[in-house]
This record gives C-alpha cells, sequence and structure tokens, in this order.
C-alpha cells in the first residue's frame, strides 16, 4: 500500500515538473506566479495580458500552436530510440544499429525545456 502512494506522488510531481517547463508551449499564464507575491490574496486571479493574448491567437510568442498538457503528450509519442538488428541470413552477416526518430521543431523545443529540470 505504502509503495503504490509512494508511486502516485512520484507520477504527480514528474507530471508537475513537466507542466512547469512547458509553460511556454501550454495554455498556461506564465506570469501567475510573479502577480501572486503582488495581488490580493481574497480577489480573484485575472490573467495576464501574455495569457489572454495566447488563448485568443491559439499561438506561442515564436507563433508555433499551443497544446494542452494531453495533446503535447501525444505530439511526444512519436519520439522513438529503436534498436534495430538485420535477420541474417545464411552467410550473411547480422548487423544492429540504432535509430532515432527525427524530432520536429516544436517536438525538440519540448525536449529542450524539459533538460532545464532541476530535481
Amino acid at each position: 500500500m505504502r509503495a503504490h502512494i509512494f508511486l502516485c506522488m512520484l507520477a504527480y510531481y514528474v507530471e508537475w515538473r513537466m507542466r512547469e517547463a512547458w509553460r511556454p508551449l501550454l495554455f498556461a499564464d506564465e506570469e501567475l506566479a510573479a502577480q501572486a507575491r503582488t495581488r490580493d490574496p481574497v480577489a480573484a486571479a485575472e490573467p495576464s495580458a501574455s495569457a489572454r493574448r495566447k488563448k485568443a491567437t491559439r499561438q506561442t510568442a515564436d507563433e508555433s500552436p499551443l497544446h494542452s498538457f494531453r495533446t503535447l503528450l501525444a505530439d511526444l509519442a512519436g519520439v522513438t530510440h529503436n534498436f534495430c538488428r538485420t535477420k541474417g541470413l545464411e552467410g550473411l552477416r547480422r548487423y544492429e544499429f540504432e535509430l532515432d526518430a527525427q524530432l520536429s521543431t516544436a517536438q525538440e523545443h519540448a525536449m529542450e525545456l524539459l533538460k532545464g529540470i532541476r530535481p
């Protein structure tokens, strides 16, 4: 039971870290933390101008499409690292090689943002 709870909390923590790293690619408000320090804690939070622009245009600052967390994960689902081996017919040598999927610019950007995560 404790191991199950630990794994659930670990998965939630990893998801939280990924959402924080991918804020520029998601519909999330990037200025929310800065606003939290200065705004009235009782008043309702207002979205920043950049968040309103992101939602209206459905694009990031560099004009690439915005994602929800689920659609970004679906886009990254095609990123693979394959270990390939030829069958090696009689008398022929078997070959082994590694093959990586070609990343799109959006996928490369998402991976670069994940590299900045510190534990």
